[in-house]
């Protein structure tokens, strides 16, 4: 099965170089961290396995770290939908910071949900240094709107749209249901800024943390991917207000559009596109 039929079913060493302490590929490339989206997992290999074994394949000796946010992939995968956000961050900082191979840097590359989690993690976790962050379908201002949902079980879905539609901006809600984190309702925005738990932090809507923005634009470039036909991400588009305007004038700031749905995209694409920010 080609790796572009997996995503649409899915959706949702002694060659190894060292250099300032951290593990590089035979071809200089850094580590590579992937962090799945919404009702994914770290292994599946229909999805995010067949794209470890992708980069592996066209990167000579990368070392590449699918993330598990939990102790299998089944809990990986339940917590992509309710476990808060911050944890889920500080969990994965703390799995970083204790990566030997990780120690002179490393880039990331985020799925959809993945996208904004590891944006997340350059702005509070600046050791180890993240270099290149690229988010590939990712919603930096949140969504309004959860229109296919790619869980596991339709039920799933179809309650997490109701308490989105209902109780979004609710403590509850907003502990326990990770959407419900990124959920950005334009008609209320004062509950959005003073609710949110995970957003509107990091997109510093109550106030500016100067070290976020420091951190973030100490990244290298930050590669943001949006795909023209998205049924999954509503609205499509998204801003970011975290001293990006710098940043793209400094050249680190990189938009690619790619025809086709949530997350769908040829090797072909991927290898032209995506690979040069990580070799």
């Amino acid at each position: 099965m080609t790796i572009e039929a997996s995503l649409r079913l899915f959706l949702g060493a002694s060659s190894l170089l060292f250099l300032l302490g951290s593990v590089r590929g035979s071809n200089g490339s850094l580590p590579l961290i992937l962090w799945h989206g919404m009702g994914d997992n770290c292994c599946n290999p229909l999805s995010m396995g067949a794209i470890k074994k992708m980069i592996e394949e066209e990167v000579s000796g990368i070392y590449v770290l699918s993330l598990m946010v939990g102790k299998s992939p089944i809990q990986d995968t339940e917590n992509g939908f309710f476990m808060d956000v911050n944890e889920q961050v500080s969990f994965v900082c703390h799995q970083l910071s204790q990566d030997p191979k990780l120690k002179g840097g490393y880039n990331a590359m985020g799925f959809s949900q993945g996208g904004q989690f590891l944006r997340a993690v350059a702005q509070r976790c600046p050791n180890p240094p993240m270099k290149n962050l690229i988010s590939i379908g990712g919603q930096h201002q949140g969504v309004y709107g959860l229109p296919r949902c790619p869980g596991e079980s339709s039920h799933i879905c179809d309650w997490i749209r109701k308490k989105l539609n209902t109780e979004a901006y609710s403590d509850f809600v907003q502990k326990h249901l990770v959407q419900a984190q990124y959920w950005h309702d334009p008609l209320n925005d004062d509950l959005y800024k003073k609710h949110s738990l995970f957003l509107a932090d990091i997109n510093q809507e109550r106030g500016v943390n100067e070290t976020y923005k420091k951190n973030l634009m100490s990244l290298e470039k930050f590669v943001m991917v949006k795909f023209l036909q998205d049924s999954v991400v509503d609205p499509v588009v998204s801003e970011d207000r975290l001293g990006l305007a710098e940043m793209d004038k400094a050249g680190k700031l990189v938009f690619l559009a790619t025809e086709g749905d949530h997350l769908q995209f040829s090797r072909e694409w991927f290898n032209a596109k995506i690979l040069p920010y990580i070799r």
